[in-house]
Order: structure tokens, then C-alpha cells, then sequence
């Protein structure tokens, strides 16, 4: 049994400029933070006593007699770049639900890559992990998908991600004191909206807007830069993210009709007659998770006009995709240990 964790993750500005569609003409830049909120995927051989050579597990439960059988396009793509050659169980369990804007599609496949890469002997580092999950996915499976998310789940904690128009990247830490942090998660509210949705679907008709859209990209571009300058200065106040997140998510509407909808609109109306700062969809839009920013003294306000949404609390930082447990030969030993300490009393 192989078990890999990989982190979900919050993007804060430059959304939408890590399109391919667009760096690789204009360059392009991010900034975000994982969170203590995570994807596992395990992986073993499968036994071989059924009448499937595979078993795939997730929302559903797949029971295919070959990996091109397989209905889940990560993992069918996944196993047959890899060459599995092997029957083999794959199960995935999640602390956040998919389609939610928190990067879960790609945390997925970053996931699995490890965990397979792990099931056949090899260490995989973050930056072979985020590129090949891209590949896969853009090149592989051809969904319209950004390139942050993948590099997010692979390397993990807060940073600036930059791409440049040859298709590379380069991760850049964003430097900040535990106290910075603190207060920074102070002022942070994440609440589930209930609403899901396919970032592909959406992401397809930002694409086909990018030409009239890059006035706003460029400016949810500038962005990055702002937000960097206000998190390392401990002068300015962490409302002032708020507030240029407010803005960012106006131009955010702007880049396709799916972006928003009246629900969301509602949810927004509501924190900011509250006290929020300021606010955003995560992802690409029309649904998922909202993430708010408001002095701490308006969350009890904000929480109760809310009261309807799923609040998730969390942590930033976290690290990323790392795989937590290798018993390539079962977990029979573990279990021994385990037994025998029990019996002992220990």
C-alpha cells in the first residue's frame, strides 16, 4: 500500500494569466498558498481473485477489465503513461469536494503520479511532478486548464509562480515572519457555497475571451506584485488585501458570463453589507468555494449572515504532494507492530 497526500490550494491574484494561451505570449503570474485541506490517493497491487483486472475508487466505483476501460481521465491517462502493467487498486479520499475551486483536479493528478512513481520505485521531485501533471492534463487528457494548480499541489506553500512565454515557470517563496502569517489567517474566511461546477467549462470561454480580455489580465497581473508588497510590509493592514481582492474579482467577471452568477452575487452583497474587505471566487468562477477577507472583529457579523454556507478553517503554507505512507508489501508488518503494542499494553 502506497498513500500520497497532496495539498488543496488557495489562488489569490493573477488568475487566468497561467492559461498557455496567454504566457506563452505575454508571460504571466500567480499568487496563492496552499492550505492544510488534502487529497490522498493509495495505490496497490490488486489481488489477483476477481473477474476486473483493475479497481478504480473515487465518486464511484470502477471495476474495468483494462486501464483503457478506465472512465476517469486521470487516472486512465496516468496508468497507461506510466505503463502499468500490474492489476491495481487506486483509492481516493478528499477533506474538501471536487469541482470546488480549490484546485482539486489537479491535486489529483499530482497525487497519483506520486503515488504510481512510488508503487514503481522512483522519487519524484516537485518540479517533474507539477510539469508532467501539465502535460498530462493539457497535452493528455486536452482539458482547458491553467498551469497553476499543478504546481501548487507538487511544491506546495505560499508563493509567487511566474511563466514565462517559453512554457517555463519558476516558483518564488513569498517570505513571511509567523506573525505576518497569523494575522494574514486572522482576516481569511472560506465558506462553501454549495454550488459545483466544471472549471473546464468555464476556463473554454475565459480562453476564448483572451484577446478581449487583456486589459483585465494585465491588471489581475499587476496585482500579484501589490499583493506581494502588502504581505511583506507589516505596516500596511491585511484589510488592504481585501480590498484589492474586491477589485480583482470586478475584472474576474469581466472575463467570461460564467464567472458569476446571482447566487454568488447574493453571497458577495451579503459579506460586504457584513464588513468584508473584500472577496473572491476561488478557481474558475460560477461556484464552488468563496474566500472573504475582513478585520477579525467582523467575522461573527459575516459568519451569521452566512449561517446558510459551510464554513472550512484552515491553515496556509502547507507542503507539497509527499508521500506519507510506502509499504510496498502491505501493511501486514505495520499491523503486526501495531497488534503487538496493543496486546502489550504499550
Amino acid at each position: 500500500m502506497i498513500i500520497s497526500r497532496t495539498p488543496f490550494r488557495i489562488s489569490l491574484f493573477g488568475g487566468g494569466t497561467d492559461y498557455p494561451a496567454w504566457y506563452r505570449r505575454h508571460g504571466g503570474a500567480v499568487i496563492g498558498t496552499t492550505i492544510n485541506k488534502y487529497c490522498y490517493i493509495s495505490i496497490r497491487t490488486l489481488p489477483p481473485f476477481f473477474d476486473h483486472a483493475h479497481r478504480i475508487v473515487y465518486s464511484r466505483i470502477e471495476l474495468p477489465h483494462s486501464i483503457e476501460d478506465i472512465q476517469h481521465p486521470s487516472v486512465r491517462a496516468v496508468l497507461q503513461q506510466r505503463e502499468i502493467q500490474t492489476g491495481v487498486e487506486v483509492q481516493h479520499h478528499g477533506d474538501l469536494p471536487a469541482r470546488s475551486g480549490m484546485g482539486s483536479s489537479s491535486a489529483f493528478t499530482v497525487g497519483l503520479l506520486n503515488s504510481v512513481r512510488a508503487y514503481q520505485g522512483f522519487n519524484s521531485s516537485p518540479d517533474w511532478l507539477a510539469n508532467e501533471a501539465i502535460r498530462i492534463e493539457q497535452e493528455v487528457i486536452r482539458e482547458d486548464v491553467g498551469s497553476q494548480d499543478q504546481i501548487w499541489a507538487a511544491y506546495g506553500g505560499t508563493n509567487i509562480i511566474r511563466f514565462a512565454t517559453d512554457g517555463s515557470f519558476k516558483v518564488a517563496p513569498v517570505v513571511l515572519t509567523n506573525e505576518r502569517r497569523a494575522e494574514l489567517e486572522s482576516h481569511m474566511l472560506l465558506f462553501f457555497t454549495g454550488l459545483s461546477r466544471t472549471a473546464a467549462t468555464i476556463a473554454r470561454k475565459q480562453i476564448a475571451n483572451l484577446d478581449k480580455s487583456e486589459a483585465q489580465l494585465r491588471l489581475l497581473q499587476q496585482m500579484v506584485e501589490e499583493a506581494s508588497d502588502i504581505l511583506g510590509d507589516r505596516n500596511r493592514s491585511i484589510n488592504e488585501m481585501g480590498m484589492l481582492l474586491h477589485d480583482a474579482w470586478k475584472l474576474k467577471k469581466e472575463l467570461a458570463d460564467a464567472v458569476s452568477n446571482p447566487t454568488i452575487d447574493g453571497i458577495f452583497a451579503a459579506a460586504m453589507e457584513a464588513g468584508a474587505a473584500g472577496g473572491k471566487i476561488l478557481g474558475a468562477g460560477g461556484g464552488g468555494f468563496i474566500l472573504l477577507i475582513a478585520d477579525p472583529s467582523r467575522h461573527a457579523r459575516i459568519r451569521e449572515r452566512l449561517k446558510s454556507l459551510i464554513e472550512v478553517s484552515f491553515k496556509t503554507g502547507s507542503e507539497g504532494s509527499k508521500i506519507v505512507i510506502f509499504e510496498p508489501n502491505g501493511l501486514e508488518a505495520q499491523t503486526t507492530s501495531i497488534a503487538f503494542q496493543f496486546n502489550s499494553g504499550t
